[in-house]
């Protein structure tokens, strides 16, 4: 039987459970014994990559040399690319349920889903766009760190590494790290595989479908490769706009009174019109690799690319004005793209059998376009706007960010009781930023009414263009490290190292307001640190089938500069004099530009454990997170600019349990389980603003927000022989703990209700192909993931106008398909 068909046969590594359940007890026995030079193929053909299999073990290179999970001494959990398909992960946003420790909150395809690992995370949770960079955890693509959501096709498995990661991975890896780590060409034999999905989901009027193909084509025989991986995602909407505006600027936003906002039936059908299942989701992904290979040297050359569109978010307004579960309140529709590319090389030879070494050069990119309903921020900041019957406004906001990343790193390879890692690492980050807001028909409202000189004539650029802003900033981050492990027996091992970090940051912005001052006030500023970083581990392997490990480590976040349009001279003067500035101002002070680094203090303890002849697979982690300086959400003094601050300190502490068991033949069971404790242990006074302008502070106790306390799931598998085929059945049940949107639930902050999750498939399988049938979300549950605001804006009214600022993030409803994959 091949490697794939006796893993396949055994137990499947679902739900994030740190594999090495084993097919049977002679193929556990080879694989707990493999050692890690053995990891590699002897042929040059098959030399690309560490496989993901050893035996039945999954294959891990987070120690940056490949060892199986029984070897690896921290905690990390390991899906394999079988399973990412089998349970439907897609990308980044379907990981958190699977993965012991880890939240991530889907927000829809406006942005990345927002991992929070250990419940490091003292922002409020959002619904509006999530994520599209993450300074706490580090998001890798091979070797290559970029935050984003690529998806997960033709991938060899996904790692995720809990706690600070901060001697071997630096850029942002203060929680942890996930890596998504391909397949490599194969210079041995041509090979494809192609697949496809269609499917129902629930409270939308579209069909989905997805595919994707993946082609290995041999060059050079044994020399050189070209694989390449392509697909295209339909993901229908679920969230309608009922009320978005006909004519903006005469259009009425509320025709009616505070008790009956949208007016009657004739004045909703005078005024609006309803946008279908906005919230759909259209991505095209490719990723191309070239592979080199010689006796003692591999070569990569990767470049990918992804786009994903979209026309809303994945929320409700919490029903403010009488809207559905499924339906937003706003009123302009809300289109979104980004995109990533990423091009990089990575070489790899050994030197004299004694030293791998290792060098990677890579150019990532970020890109995203969105349009907003702006109307209620502009409400928010009380500025009258309102009094005009059809104020309405929307914004429009242009980002890019990239980035030149290189690292050299050492690993030995010699024989003996020492062994190292060593490397250099240097990243820089551009970002820029042009945003704008505009207020259709206010102008000649304004004039008529007010009295005021505004342009009125729509044939001049920026008529109703109310407010411009532009922001260019960069960092640079350079770091040396190295880590040494002496084997004291081949059963005791201790581990050392360190990481020094320094980073420079400096941000140049803008802005002004068209419609009433022609003067562009910019500034600049810049700020610069560094650091050490280290790191003790140590393990013991008791018996072959148990080990422990504890870990004292540090980790590190760097600080930077605010993406925000510094205060004018002008601004400054009167501020420090006392007094304050009239009209709209939206910029920074000079204590306002930039923020310092946080860092974390890590003690951990684990055991892993294979039991009963290797039928049960146990794994358990202790740990005690301290976090210092934290990088916390803060306002401006001047328009309530969100910017980073530092304060307060915080605490982390928890258990991480999996397990994995195969109680009778081609029966698997295999399940999760996290609790969570992350509070404050500082108070922060003023740290969350709330309607109004006007800020609370939060307390030592109060818990920290956007991770559950309480999360687990329980799956089963049974494979049925079928001849020489089988019909595969598949059950899993996720549950996440309730979740608080800010620290303590404080200032307008809610703790949002648990839920749980089902899914099943039943797949028919053969060498050359699988066929089946899916469902997600079996039950249709309503689940809300995240918040956009507080409570103390979602029944705002301001001179008789109700806010819509309030939104809830929603999870994806019931979703029934049938899927197909052929392999040749």
């Amino acid at each position: 039987m091949s490697i794939r068909g006796q893993f396949k046969a055994g137990l499947l590594c679902a739900t994030g459970i740190t594999c090495a359940a084993l097919a049977s007890p002679a193929l556990a026995d080879e694989a707990a014994d493999v050692p890690a030079d053995v990891a590699a193929p002897a042929s040059a053909a098959a030399a690309a990559d560490a496989p993901a299999l050893v035996g039945s073990a999954i294959v891990v290179s987070a120690t940056r040399r490949d060892t199986t999970i029984m070897e690896t001494p921290i905690n990390i959990s390991a899906i394999s690319g079988d399973d990412l398909q089998e349970q439907h992960i897609d990308d980044m946003r379907n990981l958190g349920a699977f993965t012991p420790g880890v939240t991530i909150l889907d927000n829809g395809p406006r942005g990345a889903g927002t991992i929070v690992m250990r419940g490091l995370s003292a922002s409020d949770t959002s619904a509006t766009a999530g994520d599209n960079s993450n300074s706490a955890v580090g998001m890798y693509l091979g070797e290559v760190p970029m935050y984003y959501d690529f998806k997960l096709i033709d991938i060899n498995r996904v790692e995720t590494l809990l706690g600070p990661q901060g001697t071997l991975y630096g850029l942002g890896t203060l929680a942890g790290a996930m890596r998504n780590m391909p397949n490599r060409p194969d210079a041995g034999e041509f090979s494809f595989e192609g697949s496809g999905r269609v499917f129902d989901m629930a409270h939308s009027g579209d069909t989905g479908y997805n595919g994707y193909g993946v082609v290995n084509v041999p060059l050079v025989e044994d020399t050189i490769a070209f694989r390449s991986a392509t697909g295209y995602y339909f993901t229908p909407g679920f969230i309608d706009y009922p009320y978005l505006l006909q004519e903006p600027g005469t259009s009425l936003p509320q025709p009616g009174g505070v008790d009956n906002p949208l007016g009657s039936e004739a004045d909703q059908d005078a005024n609006f019109t309803r946008g279908k299942d906005l919230n759909f989701e259209r991505t095209f992904t490719t990723r191309n690799q070239l592979g080199f290979y010689a006796d003692d040297l591999k070569v990569y050359v990767t470049y990918a690319h992804q786009e994903t569109k979209t026309d809303g978010r994945s929320a409700n307004g919490g029903g403010v004005v009488g809207e559905g579960r499924y339906e937003g309140p706003w009123r302009y529709m809300e289109p979104a793209k980004r995109s990533g590319d990423l091009l990089s090389l990575e070489v790899e030879g050994n030197v004299a059998d004694a030293v791998n070494v290792v060098f990677v050069s890579a150019y990532t990119q970020r890109k995203a376009e969105y349009q907003g309903d702006n109307t209620d921020l502009l409400i928010d900041l009380d500025y009258d706007y309102e009094h005009f019957p059809g104020f309405s406004s929307y914004n429009q906001s242009n980002q890019k960010e990239h980035a030149f990343t290189n690292e050299l790193r050492f690993v030995s390879t010699f024989d003996g009781p020492f062994s190292f890692v060593a490397g250099a690492f240097w990243n820089r980050q551009s970002y820029r930023s042009n945003y704008d807001e505009y207020v259709p028909g206010f102008p000649a409202w304004a004039n008529e009414n007010w009295g005021t000189d505004l342009e009125t004539d729509p044939s001049v650029d920026g008529y109703a263009h109310e407010y411009s802003s532009f922001v260019r900033s960069t960092n640079d981050e350079k770091g040396l490290y190295g880590e040494a492990s002496v084997h004291f027996t081949d059963d005791l091992q201790v581990t050392g190292g360190l990481r020094y970090y320094k980073y420079d940051a400096w941000v140049n912005g803008g802005s002004y307001l068209p419609l009433w001052d022609d003067d562009y006030s910019s500034r600049s500023g810049s700020t610069s640190k560094d650091g050490l970083v280290y790191k003790i581990n140590a393990s013991w392997n008791i018996a072959p089938e148990f080990m422990v490990y504890g870990t004292w480590s540090t980790g590190y976040r760097i600080g930077g500069v605010n993406r925000v349009a510094p205060c004018s001279q002008e601004v400054i003067d009167i501020h420090e004099a006392g007094g304050q500035q009239n009209g709209q101002t939206l910029c920074a002070l000079p204590n306002e530009l930039d923020f310092g680094p946080d860092e974390t203090k890590n003690a951990e303890i684990g055991m892993r454990a294979q039991l009963f002849d290797n039928k049960l697979m146990l794994t358990l982690a202790a740990f005690h997170v301290s976090w210092d300086g934290i990088q916390l959400d803060g306002q401006t003094t001047y328009g309530a600019i969100g910017i980073t601050s530092n304060g307060g300190k915080a605490v982390s502490k928890g258990i991480d349990v999996s397990f994995q068991a195969q109680p009778l033949p081609g029966l698997s069971i295999r399940g999760n389980y996290s609790y969570l404790d992350a509070h404050l242990t500082e108070d922060v006074p003023d740290l969350l603003s709330i309607a109004g302008g006007d800020l609370v502070g939060a307390f030592s106790g109060d818990r920290l927000p956007g991770s559950a306390k309480n999360k687990g799931a329980i799956g089963a598998t049974y494979e049925l022989p079928v001849g020489d085929n089988a019909l595969n059945f598949g059950w899993t049940a996720t549950y996440t703990g309730n979740i608080l949107t800010r620290v303590g639930s404080r200032g307008g902050g809610e703790k949002l209700p648990d839920y749980w999750m089902h899914q099943a498939n039943i797949t028919y399988k053969t060498d050359r192909f699988d066929v089946g049938v899916f469902a997600t979300n079996i039950f249709d549950t309503y689940a809300v993931t995240g918040v956009s605001n507080d409570l103390t804006r979602r029944n705002l009214v301001n001179d008789g106008v109700i806010s819509r600022y309030y939104a809830r993030s929603v999870a994806q409803p019931r979703t029934i398909g049938v899927q197909g994959t052929v392999r040749f």
